[in-house]
């Protein structure tokens, strides 16, 4: 190794100089190694991040998690149409004797089934009514309440003499049981079985929930499904399954 001698300098001034440098090289090799250690902790961080994101636990869906679902506080199931197509799947290939059929009084709309609903108590047809309130077009258009209908299934038919019944419609005879002004609002939460979206009234409890309600200055069902999978820790996309079309806000459940 070569040293450089400062003739102009001490023996003590050049010793010196070599210890300042020497001490300068040390420093700067410590606040390397820290950057370094610093570099890899972000790294796992990171790592471990997105692997909550991305890494899903794989589960056999039910039947009815294609369709809008949710359960009354009795157990009771609710499915309803996503599409016109899935509305005219509802009726045709799961609704029974004993269910009752649920749509509201407005053009577009989720065509809702209560199984077993012919024997539902007040307190489940009236959570029936508002799941179907809240999956109709009044929540994109921001309404805060809707009239909605139920009847049996011998009311309702896909022909209609002299007429044509398009795909997701419906010719309804008879009388029909009303649910006059029915508020659109639904809870979101956790329970034994995961992620559950059930009408406000419902008498059901939820871990985390918040209620969700139909607003033109809300976020979308995109933007929502990413804030709410934050407190959740879940996917995007176990939200936008659940979610209803339209702009939504989000304010805590008050106890």
């Amino acid at each position: 190794m070569k040293l450089k001698i400062f003739y102009n300098k001490s023996v003590h001034e050049n010793a010196a100089y070599y210890y300042e440098l020497a001490k300068q090289s040390r420093e700067k090799a410590e606040g390397a190694k820290i950057a370094i250690e610093q570099t890899k902790k972000e790294m796992k961080e990171s790592r471990t991040k997105q692997d909550k994101t991305d890494i899903r636990v794989k589960r056999d869906k039910a039947w009815y998690e294609k369709f809008n679902y949710s359960f009354t506080s009795e157990g009771k199931l609710m499915i309803g149409g996503r599409s016109a197509q899935q509305n005219d799947q509802v009726f045709s290939r799961h609704m029974e004797t004993n269910d009752l059929f649920f749509h509201a009084d407005i053009q577009g709309g989720s065509a809702v089934i209560l199984k077993g609903g012919t024997t539902a108590t007040e307190q489940e047809l009236k959570e029936t009514a508002q799941f179907t309130a809240s999956f109709s077009k009044a929540w994109v258009n921001a309404n805060a309440s809707v009239d909605v209908y139920a009847v049996k299934k011998d009311q309702v038919s896909k022909h209609a003499q002299g007429g044509f019944i398009p795909t997701g419609a419906f010719a309804i005879s008879g009388q029909r049981t009303w649910f006059r002004a029915t508020a659109l609002s639904l809870r979101i939460g956790i329970d034994k079985s995961g992620i559950q979206l059930i009408p406000s009234i419902s008498k059901s409890k939820l871990e985390k929930e918040l209620i969700l309600i139909p607003s033109k200055k809300g976020k979308t069902k995109s933007s929502l499904a990413k804030s709410l999978a934050k407190r959740f820790e879940a996917h995007p996309d176990d939200f936008l399954q659940l979610l209803p079309n339209g702009k939504s806000e989000t304010c805590l459940v008050q106890t």
